[in-house]
């Protein structure tokens, strides 16, 4: 059955104390839906790790590996994700758990894949706060941070930056500055895992489960074991010849914080597509999608047409063209991304280069045409 979760001591880390599903996120909620299939002889599970076929889930009766069976009435088989909530039939005799079901997820973490296809991947299910690791040893790159941060916005979860390393930099306060002007209506947090600056401030910020999101060498897993309170997160060092981090993650995997709350660690991510994310992008630039409202066309590209209040307000210099660069720039990955698998979407793509084409053959078969 479910419990609330019990208070305990911050001192005890979670090896040291029984853990309960509700330390993992299950509420009443999901326990009150979850009635019609326990009467069937299944139990609630979290996916701790998740691999092809299989994953590790932890129940009420402790920590299982499971066998992932095909969707009921399809010869597909499931999909689970780290922190996904599935429906769980046990161990029998001479059969082992299988996972039957994948709950309804609440937020989820998704991205485009890398091929020319219409498909997506969800890196993280049920999150409630999306950590994106910002190093501050690096040139920011304000552009990847936007994207970043839409893929969080639209996952439904409360974005928060971690400004990470600051004690290799020179001038953390100023690098805070730049990244907070690009991501308005969301908490920056200066930390360094090498001195604890700003982990106490980001200890309290963060809530529920947590998923942190980043490049290579950001100091993911160097931040994540300070707020575990153990090495339980492989780290590695950034190469000298690129300044590139190496994956010292190779899975995602959900670990219980010691003052309560999950920590899903994600491998790092060197390429983030965007996948239907309207809502994620209007909340990264909400000061653009405001300042839209008032420009004289509903349909306005904001590119050069009259009495645009998004080109009137860089003028002003109330936004910054690097913004509005960015924002175009991501508007048309996302754009092409839902074409993939809208063909009405992919027509009126596709129709200006038609035009161009028939254009150009007009001309070349015109008799004052030369080659």
């Amino acid at each position: 059955m479910f419990h609330q979760p019990t208070p305990y001591p911050s001192a005890l880390s979670p090896r040291e104390r029984v853990l309960t599903l509700a330390d993992y996120g299950w509420d009443t909620e999901r326990e009150r839906s979850f009635t019609p299939s326990r009467a069937d002889g299944l139990v609630p599970g979290r996916v701790v790790r998740a691999e092809r076929g299989q994953c590790d889930v932890v129940t009420e009766a402790g920590s299982a590996r499971a066998a992932v069976l095909p969707a009921p009435g399809t010869g597909d088989r499931l999909t689970p994700c780290t922190g996904d909530w599935v429906a769980v039939r046990p161990a029998g005799a001479a059969t082992s758990a299988t996972v039957v079901e994948v709950l309804e997820r609440r937020t989820a973490v998704v991205r485009s894949t890398s091929s020319r296809t219409s498909q997506a991947q969800v890196l993280a299910a049920n999150v409630d706060t999306v950590a994106v690791a910002v190093s501050l040893a690096d040139p920011l790159k304000l552009g990847r941070i936007e994207r970043m941060l839409a893929l969080a916005w639209d996952s439904g979860a409360t974005p928060v930056i971690v400004l990470t390393k600051a004690d290799r930099s020179t001038d953390p306060a100023s690098g805070a500055a730049e990244v907070t002007e690009a991501a308005p209506g969301v908490e920056v947090l200066v930390t360094s895992a090498a001195t604890g600056e700003g982990l106490d401030v980001l200890t309290a910020v963060l809530s529920g489960t947590v998923v942190l999101l980043g490049p290579s060498g950001a100091g993911k897993s160097t931040l994540g074991n300070r707020l575990l309170g153990e090495d339980l997160l492989a780290t590695g060092a950034v190469r000298d010849s690129d300044g590139k981090g190496r994956h010292t993650t190779a899975w995602r995997e959900l670990l219980p914080l010691p003052h309560g709350g999950v920590l899903l660690d994600t491998p790092g991510l060197r390429g983030v597509g965007l996948h239907d994310a309207d809502e994620g992008l209007d909340q990264t630039f909400a000061e653009i999608t405001e300042l839209a409202r008032d420009c004289r066309f509903a349909d306005c590209a904001h590119t050069s047409e009259p009495g645009c209040a998004v080109l009137a307000a860089i003028e002003d210099g109330q936004i910054t063209g690097r913004r509005l660069d960015s924002y175009h720039r991501l508007q048309r990955e996302n754009t092409h991304a839902a074409a993939r698998t809208d063909a009405r979407l992919r027509a009126e793509l596709e129709r200006p280069l038609k035009q161009i084409s028939r254009h150009i053959r007009a001309l070349k078969q015109s008799p004052h045409f030369k080659a």
